[in-house]
């Protein structure tokens, strides 16, 4: 795994019509990069806090377990798609490895985009039932139980566009390399 540099956050290079949704996921991999640490940030955070409260002093928060668990579940489903930018999920390409470049490139756009089309159900139908019960608070937490769907929504989206990318353009570098 290589650290990141500023590099990393500049816009894909890709043909001058695509430059709109380039800047578009340059922005957006940003912010929820961000977000992704402030979320890991407050997990780490609640959950020392509480071990220490509960071990130290006898006493605990009452609301830790749920702000951790929001957090945890904001890092993960926003986390997906810089993954998908960077081609660094897990994959088994025993048999896609042997077939013809632009075999797999042809494969990778179609996997591609049937991915984007499940991710974009996954947002709309976290929306709907997000709408549905936002009115629903958490138990400890004086905020809806809708917060646990919002990251569905925001990586769903996200994941979405980066897969569209790779549809238009071919596989991500990091793909690529892990295949050599």
């Amino acid at each position: 795994m290589h650290g990141h540099t500023f590099t990393d956050w500049a816009p894909m290079r890709g043909p001058a019509a695509l430059r709109p949704l380039a800047m578009l996921l340059a922005a957006f991999d940003v912010a929820v990069a961000w977000l992704l640490c402030a979320a890991m940030a407050v997990m780490v955070a609640v959950v020392g806090s509480q071990v220490a409260l509960r071990y130290g002093f006898n006493s605990s928060l009452d609301w830790a377990d749920e702000i951790a668990r929001l957090s945890f579940v904001w890092s993960i489903f926003l986390a997906i798609a810089l993954g998908i930018k960077t081609g660094s999920h897990i994959g088994i390409e025993v048999l896609v490895a042997r077939l013809p470049a632009l075999l797999r490139s042809g494969l990778a756009r179609l996997v591609a985009l049937t991915c984007a089309g499940a991710l974009l159900l996954v947002a709309w139908q976290s929306a709907r039932v997000a709408y549905d019960q936002w009115d629903e608070l958490m138990g400890a937490v004086n905020a809806s139980t809708g917060w646990f769907l919002v990251p569905l929504i925001v990586g769903g989206v996200h994941g979405a566009l980066h897969l569209l990318w790779i549809v238009l353009n071919g596989p991500a570098r990091g793909a690529a390399v892990a295949a050599e």
